[in-house]
């Protein structure tokens, strides 16, 4: 087959908006996008048509194969599990029905590199020397999946504590004590941290009958409650360094660092500077140390501070970063950012495996994953931010090394920085929250999109040396007008299905709702977003309707979500609700249990942010969950804008079609003739 090009980096970003990239391109903020632009093709408005659900692992399948998810089988970011409440993980290749563009590539002898895609990715699904994959079983970052031991959190060190102290979910990003009051003495001594501690084991994932995620109230124990996802907070006293110190400089200051939720603690010193004021901490790994393992000064951020973490009660090496967000003159107190540790050693999501230690050689160490913020602008900009920009320079150096020093000839990667920073606060964009206002947020996002700016700027120099470059995105996310109405979320939706007379709940003797079904009472759950299950006869052991009534019972329902208003505004919180018969007209529909009796869509202004909502939804401060498409390099037209809508059916057979390879088995969409080079 002829070819338009011998080269293809497919460039993914999670939840780059087209709306937005359109605007701040047009400020300015985006120069690299727009070089890209000025030398490619697109539609104007830079958008495309994703499928649905509008979530991370059906929409990244849709682009690898080419066809819907009623095709390959991805139907919504978790897959039921052992029962219609039950839910497990959905990143994993192996429940992929269709055939992924990369085994096609391999196939035909292109080096092929398959980085971090979180949609049926991992493990790899051929196996040609010419594959090479690197993770994509979760989102995140690289490795975040099986080597993250324990989570991030806030350090407080302060002349006003009276003890070393770790507390879980001690704070919201806005309100941190900084004092710790009313300590006991198991507080003291008993690790409480987001230690993870278990090994990933995608086998036992893949077989697991997985787990139970009940939304009882979705703004505190769904995605409505992302916000104010408590801080886990550690506390140490503040005092003069002692005479125990091998090497402690006149004036210094010691407080004890505490690590791994309180597991491990370090000696550290607050140290002067010429003028005598404090600006600084060490961090040491005993007080006879002369060197210290880490120095920081004030508003600095450290990357790949190396020590250890405690997994499993087991020291295994580790890398994090760190901030000190705030060094008081006189060394009264300090503020730091700890990220979540990652451990070294970990190498059971590269393929193949000596990858692994080949880029911790030449590149470094995978980064942590940071999905701290709260909602607060210091946060969100000096840790959440900070981090992404470290995965950032260490993911484009890593893909540059396999394209230059491997010989990658096609390149998928994914890059999830806005998705996991846009749900820390975009909810908010219009109103606020507590102490941060919508300025505030504006300028976050705006940061967001020059971070990701400064991703594609890493490689337009490509586009001299022959590449073709594809920038995609799975979704984008919205600020929503009213906010979450009980139905839509990744578990099981309990509110709203339980308010119609649907489900029930049972309750303790107190009548507080328990999260158990009562299945005697209950004729359909709403779980895994979209999908809501009917409790038949023969299908469960505790199903209560008969098949005969299904029909009836389906229309029950469907005229109930219609039916159900916004008490404010009096609308209707439904887009629409489809039996699985019909909704092959969305790319869904299929048997149990891939697709449920019913699939329903929020109305636009009542989403989540995202993946509850029409593809076309727009939201408040120019945002919209529209994926993003915009094309450079051989084989495309350059400075050509196309009236055509652009599916992401379409991103796997255009690739084919520009590396004149065959198209995937499965494919549904159509090459986008209208960009390509005559």
């Amino acid at each position: 087959m002829n070819k338009l090009t011998s080269k293809v980096f497919v460039c993914g970003v999670d939840a780059m908006d087209p709306k937005l990239t359109r605007k701040y391109i047009d400020m300015g903020l985006m120069p690299n996008a727009k070089k890209m632009l000025e030398k490619g093709a697109a539609r104007e408005d830079l958008v495309m048509l994703g499928c649905m659900p509008t979530v991370t692992p059906p929409q990244w399948t849709t682009m690898a194969t080419g066809c819907t998810p009623q095709v390959h089988g991805i139907t919504s970011f978790y897959r039921l599990g052992g029962d219609l409440d039950m839910i497990n993980m959905n990143l994993d290749s192996r429940l992929c029905k269709a055939e992924q563009v990369w085994n096609v590539t391999a196939e035909a002898g292109l080096k092929t590199l398959v980085w971090h895609w979180p949609g049926s990715a991992w493990p790899p699904s051929s196996d040609s020397p010419n594959l090479t994959v690197v993770d994509g079983s979760s989102p995140g970052s690289v490795n975040m999946s099986t080597a993250q031991v324990d989570g991030e959190y806030l350090f407080i060190a302060s002349v006003d504590n009276e003890r070393v102290a770790f507390r879980s979910g001690e704070a919201n990003g806005s309100k941190v004590p900084c004092v710790i009051t009313g300590l006991d003495e198991q507080a003291d001594d008993v690790s409480k941290g987001s230690a993870w501690g278990a090994k990933y084991d995608p086998e036992a994932v893949a077989k697991s009958p997985g787990f139970k995620q009940y939304i009882i109230d979705p703004h505190v124990n769904g995605q409505g409650g992302y916000i104010d996802f408590p801080i886990d907070v550690a506390y140490s006293p503040i005092k003069d360094a002692d005479d125990k110190w091998a090497e402690a400089p006149a004036g210094a200051k010691e407080f004890t660092m505490v690590l791994s939720g309180g597991l491990i603690r370090r000696p550290s010193l607050i140290l002067q500077n010429e003028e005598g004021k404090y600006d600084r901490v060490a961090i040491y790994k005993n007080k006879k140390s002369v060197e210290p393992l880490v120095v920081i000064h004030n508003g600095e951020y450290v990357r790949d501070y190396l020590d250890d973490a405690i997994k499993r009660d087991v020291p295994v090496a580790a890398n994090r970063d760190m901030r000190v967000l705030e060094l008081r003159e006189d060394g009264s107190f300090v503020k730091m950012w700890i990220s979540a540790s990652m451990e070294i050693s970990m190498n059971m999501m590269w393929h193949p495996t000596e990858l692994y230690q080949e880029i911790l050689d030449n590149i470094g160490f995978p980064p942590p994953t940071s999905t701290l913020g709260g909602g607060n602008k210091e946060l969100l900009l000096n840790c959440t931010n900070a981090c992404w920009e470290h995965t950032l320079d260490w993911q484009s150096a890593c893909l540059l090394y396999m394209m230059e020093q491997k010989g990658m000839e096609v390149v998928f990667s994914h890059f999830h920085a806005p998705d996991l920073q846009k749900h820390m606060f975009i909810r908010f964009m219009e109103k606020g929250h507590q102490e941060t206002t919508p300025a505030d947020y504006e300028e976050v996002m705006q940061a967001v999109y020059t971070q990701v700016d400064r991703y594609l700027g890493k490689f337009v120099h490509l586009l001299d040396e022959g590449w073709t470059i594809m920038v995609v995105s799975d979704h984008a996310q919205v600020c929503p007008t009213h906010g979450i109405r009980g139905l839509g979320d990744m578990g099981m939706n309990c509110q709203l299905m339980e308010e119609l007379g649907f489900l029930k709940l049972k309750t303790d003797e107190n009548g507080n709702k328990l999260k158990e079904v009562d299945w005697e009472h209950t004729k359909a759950v709403a779980n895994r977003e979209m999908h809501i299950y009917l409790n038949l006869k023969g299908r469960t052991d505790h199903g209560i309707v008969d098949p005969e009534d299904q029909y009836q019972l389906e229309e029950e329902i469907m005229t109930a979500l219609y039916g159900h208003k916004d008490p404010v505004t009096g609308q209707r919180i439904i887009a629409f609700a489809l039996r699985r018969k019909d909704a092959v007209l969305i790319g869904l529909g299929g048997e149990y249990p891939d697709c449920g009796d019913i699939i329903y869509c929020m109305a636009e202004g009542y989403e989540h942010d995202h993946d509850d909502s029409l593809p076309t939804s727009l939201g408040e401060c120019d945002t919209s969950v529209s994926p993003i498409f915009f094309a450079s390099g051989a084989g495309l037209k350059q400075g050509t804008y196309t009236e055509r809508m652009i599916r992401q059916t379409d991103v796997a057979p255009t690739i084919a079609t520009m590396l004149g390879v065959r198209m995937p088995a499965q494919c549904e969409g159509a090459p986008i003739y209208q960009i390509l080079a005559e």
